[in-house]
């Protein structure tokens, strides 16, 4: 294996700099930082855990990310790799098409507080599933996504009579509104390979007019042995795990 030399950092980001490259055997901050922005190329019915340990899954979903973005798909994060990430994410560490604004307390109150979670934690989960929907984006075309709902406290979730352990409630899930160039089952069918383990759509009771996509595998704070759990029978996704 060639000598890998420590990456230079391209510039100073104004959220998070890389300053080696990573690959397979390397562990750390920067690991899990990475794997944040890349847990939405984890491929169908996968994910990327954000521990920090740079396995064969963050690898493999490097080569996607590095694919989808037109750059040479080594697996290996280096310079090419985290210029694209710096050009995709803002300074609050948001990527570039979506916002906090679009994922805190849906019912109009705003913030992160009223869930089972800490408002701190709760933030970070609603930022993991942006990265996952800026990746759900590229894979629609680059084609403009409307988040619908995103964090519910419990009094937001009871008011839209959501269920009771419902993961917007963790800031885990967003609902989406058809985009004006693609159907909900072309969002349904295309989040199935971007690390999201709850997908919900048409023909699913209550879903006819968006689409509901999760991290459910990746909450540990529910109480819940929670599994890949996706059902829009319009779209000929069936119940459980197609």
């Amino acid at each position: 294996m060639a000598t890998l030399v420590a990456a230079p950092a391209a510039h100073a980001d104004g959220c998070y700099t890389w300053t080696r490259d990573l690959y397979e055997g390397r562990s750390g901050e920067d690991v899990r930082q990475l794997q944040i922005r890349v847990a939405g190329w984890a491929g169908r019915r996968d994910i990327v855990e954000t521990d920090g340990n740079y396995g064969p899954k963050t690898a493999a979903a490097v080569r996607r990310f590095q694919s989808a973005y037109g750059l040479p798909a080594d697996g290996i994060a280096g310079p090419q790799t985290y210029t694209k990430l710096y050009a995709l994410q803002d300074d609050d560490c948001t990527p570039a098409h979506f916002s906090y604004s679009e994922m805190d307390d849906g019912c109009g109150r705003g913030g992160w507080s009223g869930g089972p979670l800490s408002s701190a934690k709760t933030r970070d989960n609603a930022l993991r599933a942006m990265w996952k929907l800026e990746a759900l984006r590229r894979g629609l075309g680059d084609e403009p996504l409307r988040v619908t709902s995103g964090f519910r406290s419990e009094v937001c979730n009871r008011q839209v009579r959501g269920a009771s352990n419902s993961q917007h409630l963790y800031g885990n899930a967003a609902d989406l509104a058809a985009p004006s160039g693609s159907s909900l089952c072309d969002v349904a069918l295309h989040a199935r390979d971007h690390g999201f383990s709850g997908i919900y759509g048409p023909g699913y009771p209550d879903h006819e007019d968006h689409v509901h996509v999760d991290s459910r595998r990746e909450n540990n704070d529910d109480g819940i042995p929670n599994t890949t759990s996706w059902s829009a029978p319009d779209c000929g996704i069936g119940a459980g795990n197609d």
